[in-house]
């Protein structure tokens, strides 16, 4: 490590006053940032911690059919409290392990963009709303290639509103020593269509695959999508697998995922 100032702000207010100085950095939950300081990757003068702000956590029936979720809340607390959306609470509960979840917050997940994080397939299958202090940001217009989003320098996740399905189900095929996912699949069936979301694949990260959508708008039903595949070309290669081994089981986890839901 490095000789760095560490601030632990009371409200979201202080936390934009501290970190509007020059090489300032938010601090979630640290479980990425953390080890990049160790490596010398990131080099911030100043940390700011975002763990102490209480209008930042906490899991909130809205009372409309959606919930709603503190940046800082850890993915212990969204598995223990947003039963409301089981599948979104599963997602949370198997996310890295104990120590991971009672450390990692949604906002910290969200921000990073990690390609095989969890998380951005659940907001992205659920076309959830990203809060921060400047504006609303659509699921759709919030992730921008890997570890890239349209956050703006010295915005913060405030928030995330999950519109709550009628079915959904999230399936991961994870890496045993990280846990995170190899392929990753979060199908929700809404009243107005079903919406599916791949994490872990993509060279360009988090997807939509539209072709399995309008098959499942037709028939919700592992055989409606017989007749897709998607295309390698575009897949992570990796020690772990081929690009085509990727792309296979993106359809075995979208499989999975229509079976539990159903």
């Amino acid at each position: 490590m490095y000789e760095f100032d560490f601030v632990k702000p009371g409200t979201v207010a202080d936390a934009l006053s501290a970190l509007s100085t020059e090489d300032a950095q938010a601090l979630g939950g640290g479980q990425t940032l953390i080890p990049t300081l160790k490596q010398r990757l990131a080099a911030p003068l100043k940390l700011v911690s975002l763990s102490g702000i209480a209008e930042l956590q906490g899991v909130t029936d809205n009372g409309d059919g959606s919930l709603g979720i503190g940046g800082a809340t850890t993915h212990a607390a969204v598995a223990a409290n947003a039963g409301a959306y089981p599948a979104l609470a599963d997602l949370a509960g198997h996310i890295g392990d104990p120590a991971v979840r009672n450390r990692g917050t949604i906002g910290g997940s969200l921000a990073n963009n990690d390609p095989a994080a969890c998380y951005p397939a659940a907001v992205l299958g659920s076309g959830a709303t990203i809060s921060t202090n400047n504006r609303d940001i659509a699921a759709d217009d919030f992730f921008d290639g890997l570890f890239g989003t349209t956050l703006e320098e010295g915005e913060i996740i405030t928030s995330v509103r999950f519109p709550v399905p009628q079915a959904a189900s999230y399936q991961k095929f994870l890496q045993p020593a990280s846990r995170f996912a190899l392929v990753g699949v979060f199908v929700a069936k809404y009243a107005d269509g079903v919406r599916v979301a791949v994490t872990g694949a993509s060279e360009d990260g988090v997807f939509r695959w539209t072709e399995a959508e309008e098959a499942l708008n037709k028939e919700f039903r592992t055989d409606a999508l017989i007749d897709l595949n998607i295309a390698p070309q575009n897949m992570i290669a990796d020690l772990h697998g081929t690009k085509e081994y990727r792309a296979h089981l993106v359809k075995v986890m979208t499989k999975r995922a229509i079976e539990a839901a159903s």
